[in-house]
């Protein structure tokens, strides 16, 4: 990242919306704001395969469901944030990652400046190519801050993304199976 080129424009920012960049309160603002993208962008830089490298062998095929993994992004179209909670589920064919490391392949996705539907696509995508199940489902319930503080102004108001591969695809029972979990 360069953070020269964040904090110039952040100065940009103060002064095309009236404010003195040089009063007390904001004279460390792009400093402190080209250290927060870092942070809150750190995904833009890393490949999510890495976290779904270290697997386990398993003689069991049954689902496994990791739930509630909170999350905080960037919308693409307003840079304003969206946050919610994505639920991952796959079908081992012999092996399982550690729960963490799904969480951790959430957070590379969500650490960059996304779209929720394509955050929730390149999730199932990369469980399905680093784990090689027999299917995979995402579901990703987030609020945007574009529609609650912004333009609509409906606080509360939730966006759901699915995508499903393999096995999950195919057969609606374990898509049911998969809802009744979440519950």
């Amino acid at each position: 990242m360069d953070k020269e080129k964040i904090e110039a424009g952040v100065r940009l920012i103060l002064e095309g919306i009236g404010e003195d960049g040089s009063r007390e309160g904001l004279l460390e603002t792009p400093e402190r704001v080209a250290r927060m993208y870092e942070e809150i962008f750190g995904g833009m830089q890393e490949e999510a395969g890495i976290h779904l490298q270290k697997t386990f062998t398993v003689e069991n095929s049954e689902m496994v469901l990791e739930k509630n993994i909170f999350f905080y992004s960037t919308c693409e179209h307003h840079l304003m944030p969206f946050y919610g909670q994505v639920h991952i589920a796959y079908i081992p064919d012999g092996k399982v990652v550690g729960l963490s490391k799904l969480a951790r392949t959430v957070e590379v996705y969500a650490r960059r400046l996304q779209l929720q539907e394509q955050m929730t696509e390149q999730i199932a995508d990369a469980v399905m190519t680093h784990l090689a199940p027999k299917g995979v489902m995402v579901m990703v319930e987030a609020e945007h801050m574009c529609m609650t503080m912004r333009g609509i102004k409906k606080p509360g108001s939730k966006t759901v993304t699915l995508a499903k591969r393999g096995a999950f695809a195919e057969a609606p029972k374990l898509q049911e199976q998969f809802f009744q979990l979440l519950r």
